[in-house]
Order: C-alpha cells, then sequence, then structure tokens
C-alpha cells in the first residue's frame, strides 16, 4: 500500500514549482495501519505559503481515492523546516539547483522568493 501512496503522491504538484509534492520532500512520513487509514505528515516550502489552506486536503482527497483506503488524514507541520536539502536529485534537476551552490540560510525558500 506504501508504493500506491507514494505514486499517488508523485502525482501531486506543487502549484509554483514544476515539481510534485514527495520529490520536492514535503512529505515527511507516511504511515498505515492495519486497516489501510493513511495518515501522513507533510510540510510547505514556507508557513507563508498560499496554498496552505488547500493543499492538504487536495493530497488526502487523492490518497482517499486509491483502492482499498479507508481513510486519509493530513497533518501539517512545520518542525523541522523544509530546505532544499530534502529534495531527490530529480527534483533538484527540475529547478536547476544542481551544483555546489548552498544558499545561506537553511530558510532558503524555493517558488516563494524570500531567498
Amino acid at each position: 500500500m506504501n508504493s500506491k501512496v507514494i505514486e499517488v503522491l508523485q502525482k501531486v504538484f506543487d502549484p509554483e514549482l514544476p515539481v510534485n509534492i514527495y520529490d520536492l520532500g514535503l512529505i515527511y512520513d507516511i504511515e498505515i495501519d492495519m486497516d489501510n487509514n493513511v495518515h501522513i505528515k507533510m510540510t510547505l516550502t514556507s508557513p507563508a505559503c498560499p496554498v496552505a489552506g488547500t493543499l492538504p486536503p487536495q493530497v488526502e482527497e487523492r490518497v482517499k481515492e486509491i483502492e482499498g483506503v479507508r481513510s486519509a488524514k493530513v497533518e501539517l507541520i512545520w518542525e523541522p523546516p523544509w530546505t532544499q536539502d530534502r529534495m531527490s536529485e530529480v527534483a533538484k534537476l527540475a529547478l536547476n539547483l544542481e551544483g555546489d551552490s548552498e544558499p545561506e540560510s537553511d530558510y532558503y525558500q524555493v517558488g516563494h522568493k524570500n531567498y
């Protein structure tokens, strides 16, 4: 079931970036109990993200559509803060972030121009 959830998460895109939320590193944890209730801990690139109220419910709805899933709950968390280090190599390539340059702050905000 975990692989099905990941597959669905890889089809949900951050509305400001051409990268899915899983490869962007927004998913911190996926728990699935024996009754196929799914609990996802996720974050956003910034607490001021304009989709903070709409993206988590969208993720819940998409996960609920998976055959066999009884329920889905997304918990929005802010600790630890998201950084570009959480991104997959695929995401970094898509955003031209590969290379040796490091952001000066752990709060580098891709897509929100707070860098």
